[in-house]
């Protein structure tokens, strides 16, 4: 493929947080890359299921129909909003293989709080934050049609029932999904996530990375003044 098809979760909530994540893959990016939101304004047509009391994000559930957006065809990434890549988005992108029908970060991710950002419930399962990152191989994801998306529950959607086994279920370097506030610090990080919330929240405003993130928000609103004359 010539362009590197990348899908967003969109929360009109952490808008700023979109739109700076779009702004640090660009920043660092040596190949073209397509970026498209998951919002649910988008995907009245296809998207009908109600939002649940423990989704966190409204595209919780949405985020599986990358590969029907991408007529299952290719590969593709999938992210979460609150996450600010500093890295070279193609290194991740030239991790992908015909072995697995996704890959992902294989987290043991088990949370100590109750409650995340904007009072949302703190929910707690097997493979935790794995759907945060996910590189689709979209031919071998044909199950994931709109109607097992729509009818099917968060945890057969996350937990990847989906799919036949967790054979098909490849891993990708930690790196590539730092959570903020429970990995140790590490200098060699692709990719952040404030899972917890980020520094657009008054209450996360000194998170780590918060000083990075502050950095990529100034230059996304950099516009270059001409001198007069």
């Amino acid at each position: 493929m010539k362009t590197i098809p990348i899908f967003i979760g969109f929360d009109p909530r952490e808008t700023v947080a979109y739109h700076v994540l779009c702004q640090s893959i660009l920043a660092r990016a040596t190949m073209p890359v397509s970026i498209t939101p998951i919002a649910l304004g988008h995907l009245k047509e296809v998207f009908r299921r109600e939002i649940h009391p423990l989704q966190s994000t409204q595209f919780s559930f949405s985020r599986f129909l990358v590969p029907w957006l991408s007529d299952y065809e290719g590969h593709a990434i999938f992210m979460d909003c609150d996450m600010m890549v500093l890295d070279d988005i193609k290194n991740l992108w030239n991790l992908r293989s015909q072995d697995f029908a996704v890959q992902v970060i294989k987290h043991g991710h088990i949370p100590r709080e109750e409650i995340k950002f904007l009072g949302a419930v703190q929910t707690k399962y097997e493979k935790k934050n794995w759907s945060s990152v996910m590189l689709f191989n979209n031919q071998k994801c044909k199950s994931l049609t709109p109607d097992y998306v729509n009818s099917a529950s968060g945890l057969q959607l996350h937990q990847f029932h989906w799919l036949e086994g967790d054979h098909l279920i490849g891993e990708l370097p930690h790196r590539w999904n730092h959570l903020v506030g429970y990995d140790e610090k590490n200098p060699d990080v692709s990719n952040v996530h404030f899972t917890l919330g980020g520094p657009y929240f008054e209450e996360y405003k000194d998170c780590e990375y918060s000083r990075e993130w502050n950095l990529e928000l100034q230059s996304l609103l950099k516009a270059e003044q001409r001198q007069k004359k």
